[in-house]
């Protein structure tokens, strides 16, 4: 579950345009490619989305959706945003399980 706010951070593609004059991935000037570069050990690939790094600050399992703080189940069971935290839906009157 997400906010309406955080709904606008989710717009990314997730494949990236062909590279080509004007697409948005394109690169021009200081930041061109560098002919035999380690990609390893870039800066780009540091900026990667790590999935092993990103943690439920709830249940402390693993979160698969980029700059979130909360897994899918933990959003859902307490009807909170998983990005920002915020209540989204009331649960009170919810007949949830245990798990």
């Amino acid at each position: 579950m997400v906010c309406k706010k955080c709904e606008k951070k989710l717009t990314g593609v997730a494949a990236p345009d062909k590279w080509k004059e004007g697409s948005k991935n394109a690169v021009a000037g200081k930041g061109e490619r560098k002919i035999g570069q380690n990609k390893l050990l870039s800066k780009s690939a540091k900026l990667r989305f790590n999935p092993y790094e990103a943690k439920c600050r709830i249940c402390k399992n693993k979160v698969h959706q980029q700059q979130a703080h909360y897994c899918q189940h933990c959003a859902y069971k307490r009807g909170i945003c998983a990005m920002c935290g915020k209540q989204v839906l009331d649960t009170s009157s919810y007949k949830q399980s245990s798990k």
